[in-house]
C-alpha cells in the first residue's frame, strides 16, 4: 500500500468534532489517510450524542477516546486539521502543517445539531480525501 497522509484532527475537548472526523475519515478515506484525533483541553470522554450521531450515519464509534495532543502525534502528523475555533496561528506554535476548518461546536446541543455537524464534517473529509487522492495521482504520474 502506498504511504497514506497522517492526519491529526483537533478540536477543543476531543469529545465531539475531532472524533467525528476521525471516525468518518477511517471509513471513507482509509486509502489516503491514517487518522487520529486529540483536543486542546480534552474532556476525557466522547459525548454520547457524538456516538449516536456517528452510528445513525453508519460510522462506527468504537475505539474513539478523548485525549490530549501528544508531541509524538503532532510530530508524526503530515497534516493537522484544526476545528478548535481558534485560528491556527494563535492556537499552535508550529502552524505550517495546520489547516483551519470552521465547524460549529455541538457540545451540549441536541441530536439534530450533532447530526448536522456529522454531515458537514463528512463533506469536508470527502473534499480532503479528494484533494489527497488527486495529489497521489499526480505524484504517480511523475
Amino acid at each position: 500500500m502506498a504511504r497514506r497522509t497522517k492526519v491529526l484532527f483537533i478540536c477543543l475537548g476531543n469529545s465531539c468534532r475531532s472524533p467525528m472526523a476521525e471516525a468518518v475519515a477511517r471509513e471513507i478515506a482509509s486509502d489516503v489517510m491514517e487518522v487520529s484525533s486529540a483536543g486542546l483541553a480534552p474532556l476525557g470522554h466522547i459525548m454520547e450524542m457524538t456516538r449516536r450521531a456517528l452510528v445513525a450515519n453508519g460510522y462506527p464509534a468504537e475505539g474513539l477516546a478523548s485525549k490530549p495532543i501528544l508531541p509524538q502525534a503532532w510530530d508524526a502528523a503530515d497534516l493537522v486539521i484544526n476545528m478548535s475555533g481558534r485560528p491556527r496561528d494563535l492556537a499552535f506554535q508550529e502552524f505550517d502543517k495546520v489547516e483551519d476548518w470552521d465547524v460549529d461546536d455541538p457540545y451540549g446541543d441536541d441530536i439534530e445539531t450533532y447530526q448536522r455537524i456529522v454531515i458537514e464534517i463528512e463533506g469536508r473529509v470527502r473534499d480532503l480525501a479528494r484533494r489527497l487522492r488527486a495529489r497521489k495521482t499526480q505524484g504517480a504520474r511523475r
